[in-house]
């Protein structure tokens, strides 16, 4: 499998949920907000957005509605069987789907154009992104 065709798809750790998408990725970013932290269970959380109208889902997932700085919605997808983080759904960005880059089925390569709430970066890490913002919109 090369890793265009591995990047159009990818899904959950039980295989319950997957998806694909078409086209390319519009952006790689790094999320430092505390949000993406606790539902990561790390120290940030890397996305990379499609066009919602690109992507496509098989399995259903839970949705955990939560709020970004903006008090807009953040709808956060998981598998109900094995937990892991799918995707979200940003009020504030509402033509995309934000893809949690681990469940890609193959993420070699990706590098992130953008780190976002980089005012709640681990003082330990480097900076993973030329293009750095201390907050978000979203």
């Amino acid at each position: 499998m090369s890793e265009d065709t591995a990047r159009k798809g990818g899904g959950c750790l039980c295989g319950q949920v997957r998806y694909s998408y078409s086209g390319e990725l519009l952006l790689t970013a790094v999320c430092h907000c505390r949000h993406c932290q606790k539902q990561s269970g790390s120290a940030f959380s890397v996305v990379c957005a499609v066009p919602a109208s690109a992507f496509e889902q098989t399995g259903t997932t839970h949705v955990f509605e939560d709020r970004g700085d903006s008090g807009k919605a953040v709808a956060r997808h998981f598998c109900p069987d094995c937990g892991s983080p799918i995707l979200s759904i940003a009020e504030a960005l509402p033509d995309l789907t934000l893809i949690k880059a681990g469940t890609l089925d193959g993420f070699a390569g990706l590098t992130p154009s953008a780190e976002v709430y980089c005012d709640s970066a681990q003082s330990w890490l480097p900076a993973l992104a030329e293009t750095r913002f201390p907050r978000s919109n979203i």
